[in-house]
């Protein structure tokens, strides 16, 4: 089974490859390398034994998309990361992520409705219930107006892929909303490489502790939970790469209900903002640097998963903690700096 994973060289990408290979898929990974590096190979085959096949490529551009499929017809799946994904940001470039975030995803599924058989997942996310009214969330939570331009493109790419799967027979796809992921592989070999300032929470909290960057700046304490300060779910990166195999290999099997399926993916438990820092306190032996600071627009108060969907009907559950991915997170970052 030859698999396709675009942005394959990102954080949650890099992983997914070291899981398939795992299990004995050949991978083709494609990456502009805009938030991600070439090095990231080396980590891969360190760990599994086998460097995927690599394409740098823009799904920006049509034709070398098309291209691309011409000219590797033998892929069977199509698991698909490429995207910007800080919420900050898409409130500051909302034609940026719109542009990447969209028009790659009709750009591949253009091709993979030319084939007999193709099974399709889609790297969506949690932000697209918003604020919702009750936790934990389920999948039949409603989908809110979104609070940010990121999570508009979810939204509208898990419209784009249902409304293709409903007049398209041969194309089986499941959306995996995810939480937040963190952490690194167990190995040391690959982990989250931000470039710049890291748009997420833990990145962010393992450099202020190595010293790279002067303090954590907590974006409000005033809001409507214990400590006051947001509450999310977050989930181990291994554990989350472990769901995209599980649920690509549903597909194949021919276990999906429907031929467009969501899950969500993540630990069911809210951990606040406050609590990933002590949790990083805890594990590294050292204090952190932080302040808060006045609330950041597009962020939502709390959003923890139920996981019964994905326990049951998909056969995953996440198995690490809080602090065992804080751990890695942990280890990764003095790696990568010394």
């Amino acid at each position: 089974m030859k698999v396709l994973v675009t942005g394959g060289l990102g954080f949650i990408g890099s992983h997914t490859v070291v899981e398939l290979q795992t299990k004995g898929f050949e991978v083709i990974i494609i990456d502009d390398c805009s938030n991600s590096d070439e090095k990231v190979l080396i980590g891969i085959e360190a760990i599994t034994g086998k460097k995927p096949l690599f394409e740098k490529l823009d799904l920006k551009e049509k034709h070398s998309v098309e291209d691309f499929f011409q000219r590797h017809q033998d892929i069977t799946g199509v698991i698909h990361f490429a995207a910007s994904k800080a919420v900050g940001e898409s409130v500051e470039k909302p034609l940026l992520y719109y542009e990447n975030n969209i028009g790659t995803l009709i750009y591949i599924l253009k091709e993979l409705c030319k084939k007999n058989k193709a099974s399709f997942i889609f790297s969506s996310s949690c932000t697209v219930y918003g604020q919702a009214d009750k936790m934990p969330i389920t999948e039949d939570a409603p989908v809110k107006v979104a609070e940010s331009p990121y999570g508009n493109t979810k939204q509208m790419g898990e419209e784009i892929i249902a409304d293709t799967c409903k007049v398209t027979p041969s194309l089986n796809a499941i959306a995996l909303r995810y939480f937040n992921p963190m952490g690194a592989h167990p190995s040391g070999e690959i982990g989250e490489l931000p470039k710049g300032v890291p748009q997420n929470l833990v990145p962010f909290i393992t450099q202020t502790g190595i010293g790279l960057r002067k303090e954590l700046s907590v974006f409000g304490d005033d809001y409507p939970t214990p400590d006051g300060t947001c509450i999310r779910d977050y989930i181990y990166v291994v554990d989350l790469a472990k769901a995209h195999v599980v649920a690509l290999e549903r597909l194949f099997q021919g276990k999906n209900e429907k031929n467009y399926e969501v899950f969500n993916v993540g630990t069911g438990t809210g951990s606040s903002v406050l609590e990933a820092i002590h949790s990083f306190e805890k594990v590294s032996g050292r204090k952190l640097n932080y302040k808060i600071v006045d609330r950041r627009p597009g962020d939502i108060t709390s959003a923890y998963a139920d996981t019964t969907k994905a326990n049951t009907v998909l056969g995953w559950k996440a198995e690490y903690t809080l602090d065992e991915a804080m751990n890695y997170a942990w280890i990764w970052e003095q790696k990568i700096r010394d």
